[in-house]
Formats: C-alpha cells, sequence, structure tokens
C-alpha cells in the first residue's frame, strides 16, 4: 500500500506588541537583536524559507523553501509582525502556499489557527466563535484562500470547540492520540478502546457532532514528534529519516500517513540547524521514494476517514491533567525552578474572568444602542484589525449600525471594540503556561487586561479594575521581592499605560532632534502639526507648537499646545496644555522665545510655569527606543568633540611616536588612546560613506588603515564592522540577482578581501539567497546585450563568488 508522510509546524509567538502603541519595544533579553520576535526569525522562520541542503565539504547542493514540504500554520499577530518587518520571509511562505496547492491537488500546506491563542474549552461559546472567524479572516487576508483545516491553541478541545470549528466550514484539525477516547469503524456498534494513547496515528477519523456537524481528526505520532522535540533527532539529517522510518509499518494494509506536529520553532530556534535537517530529511524521502510527501487537505480528499472517534472532554498536548496548566496548579511547569508553586493561575483566571464579564456588559449594554447585534460587529471588527484605515472603518460600520453615526459616537464604539480585543488577548494560553505571575508572558495579558480597564474608564465605568485587583491581591509571587499579584500590576503595569499626553511628550521631547513633517506617525498615533518654532541658544533648546494627536485605533482626537526646554545635559522637559486659546498661545510663545533669545534661562522657567503649570513630563517618559535615540544623539555631540581631540593629537604626533618606537622607547597610553580611536573612527566613517568602490584607490586606503592599525595593535575586527561590511556585500549581491554590473562584482570581491585581511566572518546566509537568485538569471548575468557569448571575465568572477558564498560551482 502507499505511504504518505508529512510534518506539521505550529509556528507561533505571543503577541509581543505595548496594548497601547501597537508595536513591540525593544526587548534587552534578546539582544543583538531588537525584540525576540526578530530573534526567532532570525534563527527560525526566515532559514526554513531558504533552508540549506551541503555536501560533505560544507558547500552548498541546494536551497530549499521547507514551507513548500510542509504542513503549517503560522500564528495570526506572528504572521502580520513577519509582512511588516521580514517581508521576503513574508512573501516566501505566502508563496510556498501556493506552490503547494500546484503540488497537492489544490490542497494548500497552509492551515488557520485560532485568533488569539486562547484555551477555546475555557472560553465561552461567544469568545470560541469570534476567535474562530478572526482566525479565518486573518488567514483568507494572507492566503487568499478558505482554510480547510485550523490549529487550535495548545491543541485544546471538547466537543463543543470541534462544533464550533463544523459551524464555521473548518473541515480538519490535528490533536494528541491520548485525546482520543474510543474508536469504530463508521457505520459499526461496537467502540474500541484507545485511552492509552494506542489510537493508529496513520488514518483519519470523522468525530460526529450535534445537529448534523462533524469534524475530522488526525491524530500525530507522539513517539517520534516527542523525540523532535525533546531527543535532538535534529542534530543530524540521517538520524532524524532514522527516527521517522521507524513510524512506518509495512503491515498496514490502507494507504498510510505518517504524520508528526511539533512547534515550528524546533527547526532552527530550539536545535540551531534543525531546519537543515528537516530539509535533508524531507529530500532523503521525496528522492528514495519513501514516501509521498503530502499535506492533510489532500490526503483527506483521497482517502476520507472510515473510522469514527470520540475524544475525552477538555484535553491538550502540553498538559498532563486536561487543561488545568490554565487555571490550576496542576503541576505542570518548566521544571526550571524547584520548589516554586502555580497556585496564581487559579485567582488570576478568576480574576480576568470577572473582568471579562464585566467588559461584556459594558460593551453589550453600551454598544446595542448603536449596532443591530453587537456580537456579529465583533466578530466583523477583524476588518478593521487588519486595515485601520478609514474607508475600512466606514466599510465595517455601515451594514452593522442602526442610524447613521456622529464622530464621538464612532470614537466610543471603536473604544468599545477595541475594549473587547483586548478582553480576548488577555486570556492569550502563555500567560499561564509558565512558572509566575511576573514571567514575561504573564505581565503582557495583565498588559491587555490594563488597557481593557482603561477603555472601560474611558466610556465613564470605572469598576472593572477592583474585580481584577480583588483577585490579584491574593496571589504571591514565587519571587519575594514582588510581592502580591496587585503589587505586581500597580508597580509593573499601570506605569505602562500611555495617554495622548505621553504621546505628545514623546513627539515635544524628540522635536527638538526629530526633523518631522505636517503629518507624524508615532506608534498607533498620528500628529497633526498646526505650528511648530525651535530656537537654539548657547547649548540650551526651546521648542513649542499646537498639534493635534490622532489615534488610529480610536480616531479621537485631541488637541494641545506644548513646550519643551533643554537647558542643559539630559534635563529635558515637556510642559502641555490642552485648555489655551489661540489668541493667548501666541503671545505666550512670543514672550517665551524673547526671554529665551536674550538668555534669561531662569525667567523662561518661570514663564513656563506660570503658563502651564509646573506638571511636566520628562525623558524618562519617552517611549523606549526614542529615549535610547535621544540620550545617545546627546552623547554623540559630546563624543564627536573628542574624536576630532583624538584624530587631530594622532595627526599631529604620529611622527614622535614613530620615533619613540624607533629608541625602543615605550608609547605613552594616552597617544595609543587616540590612535586606536581615530583609525577606527576611520575605517568605520569610509565604510558607511562607500558607495562605489573606486578601484585601487579605495583600496590603498584601507590598506594604509589596515597598516596602522597592525603597527599600533588597534583592533578593527568589531561586531560593527562586520555588520557594516555584512550589510555592504548583501546589497551589492541583491543588485547583482537584479541586474548585471561588472562594479559590483568587482567591489564584492575587493569587500571580501577587506574582510579577510581584517579577520571579519560576515554571516553569508543573505548573500547565499540573493546568489541562487543570481543563479536562476544567470543567462542575463553572463552576457551583455551586444554580446552573444558569456563574457569570460564576468563568468569567472561568478564563478569565484559562488566559492567565496560556498555553493558547490561545477
Amino acid at each position: 500500500m502507499e505511504k504518505y508522510f508529512s510534518i506539521h509546524g505550529h509556528f507561533y509567538q505571543p503577541p509581543r506588541e505595548n496594548p497601547w502603541l501597537e508595536e513591540i519595544e525593544i526587548q534587552p533579553a534578546a539582544d543583538p537583536y531588537h525584540d525576540w520576535n526578530e530573534k526567532i526569525a532570525a534563527e527560525c522562520y526566515a532559514p526554513n524559507s531558504a533552508s540549506r541542503i551541503i555536501d560533505g565539504k560544507n558547500q552548498i547542493l541546494k536551497i530549499v523553501n521547507n514551507y513548500e514540504k510542509i504542513s503549517f500554520n503560522i500564528g495570526p499577530t506572528l504572521l502580520s509582525w513577519l509582512r511588516k518587518y521580514e517581508p521576503e520571509t513574508y512573501n516566501r511562505i505566502i508563496e510556498a502556499d501556493g506552490i503547494s496547492q500546484i503540488e497537492r491537488s489544490g490542497h494548500g500546506n497552509a492551515i488557520a489557527q485560532v485568533y488569539n491563542h486562547i484555551i477555546m474549552p475555557l472560553a465561552s461559546k461567544r469568545d470560541q466563535r469570534t476567535e474562530i472567524i478572526w482566525g479565518i479572516k486573518d488567514f483568507q487576508n494572507h492566503f487568499h484562500r478558505q482554510p480547510e483545516g485550523m490549529w487550535l491553541a495548545e491543541t485544546a478541545v471538547n466537543h463543543e470547540v470541534l462544533h464550533a470549528l463544523s459551524e464555521q466550514g473548518i473541515k480538519f484539525t490535528i490533536l494528541a492520540p491520548h485525546q482520543a477516547k474510543r474508536i469504530r469503524k463508521i457505520g459499526a456498534q461496537e467502540w474500541m478502546e484507545v485511552s492509552q494513547g494506542n489510537i493508529d496515528p496513520t488514518l483519519a477519523y470523522k468525530c460526529f457532532l450535534k445537529n448534523g456537524h462533524e469534524m475530522t481528526i488526525f491524530f500525530y505520532d507522539a513517539p517520534i514528534s516527542f523525540s523532535i522535540a525533546f531527543d535532538r533527532v535534529l542534530v543530524s539529517g540521517d538520524y532524524f529519516v532514522q527516527r521517522i522510518m521507524k513510524g512506518f509499518n509495512d503491515g498496514r494494509v490502507w494507504p498510510q500517513l505518517l504524520n508528526l506536529a511539533t512547534d515550528g520553532e524546533s527547526y532552527g530556534h530550539h536545535f540551531k540547524f534543525g531546519e537543515m535537517a528537516l530539509t535533508y530529511a524531507l529530500d532523503y524521502i521525496e528522492k528514495n521514494h519513501i514516501a509521498k510527501l503530502t499535506n492533510y487537505g489532500e490526503y483527506l480528499e483521497k482517502y476520507p476517514p472510515k473510522f469514527e472517534v470520540e475524544i475525552f472532554e477538555n484535553t491538550s498536548w502540553s498538559c498532563a491533567h486536561g487543561i488545568q496548566r490554565w487555571c490550576a496548579d496542576c503541576g505542570c511547569n518548566s521544571g526550571e525552578y524547584p520548589g516554586w508553586n502555580q497556585r496564581w493561575r487559579r485567582p488570576l483566571r478568576e480574576g480576568l474572568d470577572a473582568l471579562r464579564l464585566r467588559l461584556d456588559e459594558i460593551y453589550e449594554q453600551e454598544s446595542s444602542k448603536y449596532f443591530h447585534d453587537p456580537w456579529e460587529a465583533r466578530n466583523s471588527y477583524i476588518s478593521v484589525i487588519l486595515d485601520r484605515s478609514m474607508e475600512s472603518i466606514e466599510n465595517f460600520f455601515n451594514p452593522h449600525i442602526r442610524k447613521a453615526l456622529e464622530l464621538s459616537e464612532k470614537v466610543k464604539l471603536l473604544k468599545l471594540l477595541e475594549m473587547q480585543r483586548s478582553g480576548l488577548l488577555m486570556f492569550t494560553s502563555c500567560g499561564w503556561f509558565f512558572d509566575d505571575i511576573s514571567g514575561i508572558e504573564t505581565l503582557q495579558i495583565l498588559k491587555y487586561a490594563a488597557r481593557g480597564i482603561q477603555l472601560a474608564n474611558e466610556t465613564g465605568v470605572f469598576d472593572t479594575e477592583k474585580l481584577l485587583l480583588d483577585k490579584l491581591s491574593q496571589i504571591r509571587s514565587n519571587r519575594p521581592e514582588m510581592g502580591s499579584g496587585k503589587d505586581i500590576f500597580i508597580k509593573n503595569i499601570l506605569p505602562s499605560q500611555v495617554d495622548f499626553r505621553k504621546v505628545l511628550t514623546h513627539y515635544a521631547i524628540s522635536s527638538l532632534y526629530e526633523r518631522y513633517g505636517n503629518k507624524q506617525k508615532i506608534y498607533s498615533y498620528q500628529i497633526i502639526k498646526k505650528d511648530f518654532k525651535k530656537k537654539k541658544s548657547n547649548g540650551s533648546q526651546l521648542a513649542f507648537g499646537q498639534v493635534t494627536v490622532l489615534s488610529e485605533l480610536t480616531q479621537e482626537k485631541n488637541k494641545a499646545a506644548f513646550v519643551v526646554f533643554h537647558s542643559a545635559g539630559l534635563d529635558l522637559r515637556s510642559y502641555i496644555s490642552a485648555t489655551l486659546d489661540e489668541g493667548a498661545y501666541h503671545a505666550i510663545t512670543k514672550e517665551l522665545l524673547d526671554t529665551f533669545c536674550r538668555e534669561d534661562y531662569e525667567k523662561v522657567n518661570h514663564l513656563i510655569n506660570e503658563y502651564f503649570g509646573d506638571n511636566y513630563l520628562s525623558l524618562k517618559e519617552l517611549f523606549l527606543e526614542e529615549r535610547i535615540k535621544i540620550t545617545s544623539l546627546i552623547s554623540n555631540h559630546i563624543v564627536k568633540d573628542f574624536t576630532e581631540t583624538y584624530r587631530n593629537l594622532y595627526n599631529e604626533y604620529n611622527q614622535i611616536m614613530n620615533d619613540l618606537r624607533e629608541v625602543e622607547v615605550p608609547v605613552p597610553k594616552g597617544f595609543l588612546v587616540a590612535t586606536e580611536y581615530s583609525l577606527y573612527d576611520q575605517l568605520i566613517n569610509e565604510l558607511k560613506n562607500l558607495n562605489s568602490l573606486n578601484g585601487n584607490k579605495n583600496w590603498s586606503l584601507f590598506l594604509n588603515i589596515i597598516q596602522q592599525a597592525a603597527q599600533w595593535g588597534v583592533k578593527l575586527s568589531t561586531p560593527e564592522v562586520e555588520l557594516i561590511i555584512q550589510r555592504q556585500l548583501e546589497n551589492r549581491i541583491r543588485r547583482l540577482s537584479l541586474a548585471p554590473n561588472t562594479e559590483d562584482i568587482t567591489s564584492i570581491h575587493l569587500l571580501f578581501q577587506l574582510a579577510e585581511r581584517i579577520q571579519i566572518f560576515p554571516n553569508l546566509w543573505q548573500m547565499q539567497n540573493y546568489f541562487q537568485n543570481l543563479l536562476k538569471n544567470s543567462p542575463q548575468i553572463l552576457y551583455t546585450d551586444n554580446s552573444e557569448k558569456p563574457l569570460p571575465d564576468r563568468k569567472s568572477h561568478l564563478q569565484k563568488l559562488g566559492k567565496l558564498l560556498r555553493f558547490k560551482i561545477d
């Protein structure tokens, strides 16, 4: 009988966005990357889109898009992040699904996921429905087709959840073997118990549900899937193949589907080069005709279920106690902290449940004044989440509203809907998965709760916070210094709240250093400038303006005037007034400007306090990245003076240094510091300003710097230099892959020579991808427009480049 093989990768990251800004702020724990999404994208999501098959000499034989070969789902919030920040990877994923449809009888490899990764059996029926609808709509937005299957967060399931999937047209889902209770042939009477995880995972099974609904379930091969996640089978492609082979059984008398399911992050993030082991195994199986690669949709069409299955209620793949990991101290944890408890899970669940019920009451009571059906409106709100344009918002409102809306009514409804979105996001499963309430994942869901509470307050309801805090006060962190759950909420969550004043402070202070246009986007806000003036005098700065702050999420507008004064160092103060009329604003700012130009800074402070009050916001109120940027700008201004001094010292006393060395007298340390700083700065500047290498002239310049550095023991091989050279090479090879360019070919080789001379080893991964594209376009690259023969020099240069990039070149 035929053999089929499918690996499913569940690619997911918890939402990390600041709930008020809709962006991920810098996460120092992910250093040197900006945040964890960026880090895992570099280690897993991107490598799987262009994975290598290499020979025994570590030379590239083939580059493969794994997403073309495996079944996969990608969490909706992660996929939207990839589209925005990793567009090349995102495009390869979308293209892979299209190719798989051609190769798999019209069935794409991608399946959907419930939107917010909540534990579905613990959600209300209403929330289950919204999660499924949002997941489907998000999938359609990316893949432009209807999903056949849907991944359940943690494979948490009961019959009610399967019924909800079936109602929305989902054909199948994937579960763990231990979630099956019993099976029987369709139409037969007698059941067979499979409650010990002993269900045969090479068949599709049908689960019959109430009201004529049904759901196909695939149960993955647990032992092999477990080996991928925990037994290090990904350290070797051959070892992985051997482990897979044990899953097939020639004694089976049906077309068997060996299917595996794991976290997608196993392939590259949890196990370095795991994506290459995956590529090798799939290539080996396909090339040696061991089994036909398929996906669930194709197999289901060819071989509909002949057996029905009953499942256990309220189970998951990652908790031995059903779904207790997300609501109780069941004993499941990371194992990293012996002696800790998870008694915090239950009161956290109870507190958020109480908050959710109250938010639902507020939403239904208030929105029913405007919507025909508030809950159908919420289900449709995903269209606005995916597209925040005014046209999208109007298209959303039109079919749901009872009457034409005033702007204030639209703002109120958008706040209520955002309140509901936060109410769903605060149940993201990761908030309970780990070991303590003070963990980053739990803090994130508490931020969503705080955002929901804030929006409820803005609609005039102020009783929601107490519902949560009453339960949080019962929690004690395993870290004594963190105190109670209530302490954590007050100290760690509430200070992160954002309102228009914080956004305007960010704009005001950064306007001293940034050149903003009439409209400036700051995260999920737009600042619309009406007036702005800036003045510098003797190291101090003064700026003031009138603006409108627009929330892109709620369309709320706030008009205000601001003044920001930078007297010295890092003492920057921003003052805001939302009450100044036009005449008062111009009179006050004229007086301020005249006083500042006279350098009477004491009176400037006095006038600001008189007209704007003494309640100011400072640099620490800026969002983290801009705070880092501005402090760096201020520091760099000071460092610039040091750099000039060091350069002059080195140039002026270079001959004396040589004379001292000649007579074997130690060179003073101060001279050596100036030398190191000057030569390193010179190299950095030359590399950054390198638009096109001018043959021997540029090479001589770099050689001169390298020789001087060697003479005085200056280290040039730093991560900063490596990154600059890497980016230069990537840009040139990318250009070369798009169009022939002899200058780029020459400059690429010279940059590799430079890297070799200073012992820099740049990451070749992206360059190799571009070179792969170049190989596809080799006829264009090798020939000129007016020649029928390939250019010998160009061909040899490209062969040499291929070898530098570790391709096997014949």
